[in-house]
C-alpha cells in the first residue's frame, strides 16, 4: 500500500500531487480543471479539451501533434470529461515511458511535461480566437458525441433518469453538454472561456510513477505557472424532497425496455457512513452475487441485465435494467422488496464477507493502474476530505451490519423513469 503515499505541494495556481512509485513502467502526468456545472458553460467545457488536444502553437494540426507523440516512443495523450456531484471534471492524462528503461537516454520526463505545458498554455491561435476549423471539426465531433448517447438506449434512459429526478439542480446537465448550444460556440468565445477557465478552476497535476518529487516540483516550476486563484465552489443546493415517488414512462419504437430507479442515499463521499454505503450497494446490486442479480435475473427471469451504481458525491444511487415491456410492475415490485429486505438486515453473513472481498479486489485492482489510482485519490479533491486508502479499505472492512441496515434506511425513492415501446401492454 506505500505506493499510493501522495506528496502534495501548492504550485502557483494549482496543487501537484506527486506520487512515487516503481509498481508501473510508465510515468503518467493527469491534468485536472474542476468547476461547479452551469448549464451557461457545460458545453463550451465539453468542447475546450478536444480543441486543445487536437493542435497547439508548435503542433498546428492533429497529425503533426500525434507524430510527436509517437516520437516520444508511443506515448499517449487523451482527454476525459466526468460529473462528479455538482462539479464538471476535465481530465487531461499524458502517459510515456520511463526513460530508465530505454537505452536512448532522452530525457522523456522532461519532454512530456513540455508537451503538456504546450498543450494546455500555448494553443493553436488565430489572432484572440482558436484555430476556425479546428473548433468546426470538434463542434461536428461533438455533436455527434451528443447524439450517440440518444442512439444508446442504456444510456439515454440513465440521461433521462437524471434529468426527470434532478430537474431544477446542475446535475441533470450532460457531461458533454446540450446538442442545441454547440452552434453558438465561436473560436472567439471559446477562447474567452478559455482563458477564465485556466484563471478560475481548481487545477491539480498529478504525477504517478518512478519519478523523483524533487525533479518533478522543478519540471512544474518552470513549466506550468497559472495566476494563483481560490477556486470557485457550487452553490448549495436545497433538493426539494418529492411528496410521492416520480413515476415516468417514456415511448419509443424499442423492443426492450430500459426500466432506470433513482434513490437518494442521503449520504456522499467523506461522510461516517460512507463506507457502510458501499457495502449495501455491493450487496442490493453491486455484483454479481447481489440481490437485484440473485432475484430479478436469475430467480425471476425477469431481466436482461441489472445492477445498481453510486454516484458518490451526489448522494444518489441508480439501479438500471433492461426488461421485457410486459415485466414492468413485477420488476419493479421486485426491486422494491430487495430495499425492504436490506433495511431490516435481510441478508447473510455471507453475503457481507464475499461483498468487503470484492470491494477490497476492485481497489487493489483499480490502484494497479496509474489512472485508476489518480481516479481514487481525486475523490478527496472533489469533497474537500483527506481520506488515505488505507483507511478506506480499514473502515470498509470494519462496518457492521447494523450500519450497513441504518444506511439502509437513508435510502428514499425518488423517481422510476421507464423506455418502453410503442406497442407496450397497458
Amino acid at each position: 500500500m506505500d505506493s499510493t503515499a501522495e506528496k502534495i505541494t501548492k504550485m502557483q495556481g494549482y496543487k501537484l500531487h506527486v506520487i512515487e512509485t516503481n509498481k508501473y513502467k510508465t510515468n503518467t502526468i493527469v491534468w485536472k480543471m474542476k468547476a461547479p456545472l452551469t448549464k451557461e458553460n457545460v458545453t463550451k467545457r465539453a468542447l475546450l479539451p478536444q480543441v486543445l488536444q487536437s493542435s497547439s502553437a508548435k503542433y498546428p494540426t492533429t497529425t503533426a501533434l500525434r507524430s510527436y507523440l509517437d516520437e516520444l516512443y508511443g506515448a499517449t495523450l487523451y482527454i476525459d470529461l466526468a460529473k462528479k456531484g455538482e462539479y464538471h471534471i476535465i481530465s487531461f492524462t499524458l502517459e510515456i515511458a520511463n526513460e530508465k528503461f530505454l537505452s536512448d537516454p532522452t530525457p522523456l520526463l522532461k519532454k512530456g511535461f513540455e508537451l503538456l505545458a504546450e498543450v494546455l498554455a500555448k494553443p493553436n491561435l488565430s489572432g484572440s480566437a482558436f484555430h476556425q476549423e479546428t473548433v468546426n471539426k470538434e463542434k461536428r465531433t461533438l455533436k455527434q458525441r451528443i447524439q450517440s448517447v440518444y442512439d444508446d438506449k442504456m444510456r439515454y434512459s440513465n440521461v433521462r433518469l437524471l434529468q426527470e429526478m434532478c430537474k431544477g439542480e446542475p446535475y441533470a446537465l450532460q457531461v458533454n453538454g446540450e446538442a442545441e448550444d454547440v452552434e453558438a460556440i465561436t473560436p472567439e468565445n471559446l477562447y474567452e472561456y478559455y482563458q477564465k477557465a485556466f484563471l478560475e478552476d481548481e487545477m491539480d497535476l498529478y504525477v504517478v510513477g518512478d519519478v523523483k518529487e524533487a525533479e518533478v516540483k522543478s519540471l512544474a516550476n518552470e513549466l506550468l505557472t497559472f495566476d494563483n486563484r481560490t477556486a470557485k465552489k457550487r452553490e448549495s443546493i436545497e433538493v426539494q424532497k418529492k411528496d410521492q415517488v416520480q413515476e415516468i414512462k417514456e415511448e419509443q419504437d424499442v423492443k426492450q425496455g430500459k426500466l432506470n430507479i433513482g434513490y437518494r442515499t442521503n449520504i456522499v463521499y467523506g461522510d461516517k457512513d460512507y463506507f457502510a454505503l458501499q457495502l449495501f450497494n455491493g450487496i442490493f446490486g453491486g455484483f454479481s452475487h447481489s440481490k437485484l442479480f440473485i432475484n430479478v435475473r436469475e430467480k425471476a427471469s425477469l431481466a436482461y441485465y441489472v445492477s445498481s451504481r453510486l454516484e458518490s458525491h451526489k448522494g444518489l444511487m441508480m439501479v438500471m435494467s433492461g426488461i421485457d415491456l410486459k415485466n414492468y410492475e413485477q420488476a419493479v415490485g421486485i426491486i422494491r422488496d430487495q430495499l425492504e429486505a436490506m433495511k431490516k438486515g435481510d441478508f447473510s453473513d455471507q453475503e457481507l464477507v464475499q461483498t468487503k472481498a470484492v470491494i477490497r479486489n476492485q481497489i487493489l485492482e483499480t490502484i494497479d493502474t496509474s489512472r485508476g489510482l489518480t481516479e481514487i485519490l481525486y475523490h478527496n479533491v472533489v469533497a474537500g476530505k483527506d481520506i488515505k486508502l488505507e483507511q478506506w479499505i480499514t473502515d470498509m472492512e470494519k462496518t457492521t451490519r447494523e450500519e450497513i441496515t441504518a444506511v439502509a434506511n437513508k435510502i428514499e425513492l425518488d423517481t422510476i423513469y421507464f423506455l418502453t415501446g410503442t406497442e407496450a401492454v397497458k
